[in-house]
């Protein structure tokens, strides 16, 4: 009977591993394709960050040979607010807090607080309290008449 069980073992043997050949090699088929396609994506993805490099460069170099934006942006640039500056501007109009509120378009509580120090404004207000700045006090109450 051994020489049977050892047939029987290497037949059974024989059979599993023709059953487990024929599920497999589809699997390996399906892995190899993968595995081109991961390799396809890899070199588009190197080729895309080439790309994204060369752009980058090209647009630093042709920021550097643009002159500078619109004078707005670089006067928005340049005003820095500071709340005695604004309190000694109000002052030097002649207005109140309200009238200063008014021309700017904002709340007396808005006023109060720039002038105080509490908040600094919005860059929009802070636009706005620099057209101020080469107003006359003549100019400032033309200004208030118009928006009434």
């Amino acid at each position: 009977m051994t020489t049977f069980a050892k047939q029987l073992t290497h037949e059974i043997g024989r059979v599993a591993r023709k059953q487990i050949k024929s599920e497999v090699d589809p699997l390996k088929k399906t892995v190899g394709s993968y595995r081109s396609e991961i390799a396809a994506l890899k070199r588009q993805i190197r080729a895309l960050g080439a790309q994204v490099r060369a752009l980058s460069r090209g647009t630093k170099q042709l920021a550097k040979s643009v002159p500078q934006a619109a004078p707005k942006a670089a006067a928005r640039r340049r005003f820095k607010f500071s709340s005695d500056a604004f309190l000694q501007q109000r002052k030097k109009l002649g207005l109140t807090q309200g009238q200063m509120a008014q021309l700017l378009g904002t709340s007396n509580l808005s006023v109060y607080k720039w002038e105080s120090g509490q908040v600094t404004p919005r860059v929009a207000q802070q636009q706005k309290i620099a057209s101020l700045r080469g107003l006359g006090k003549r100019a400032a109450q033309e200004r208030l008449a118009q928006s009434i």
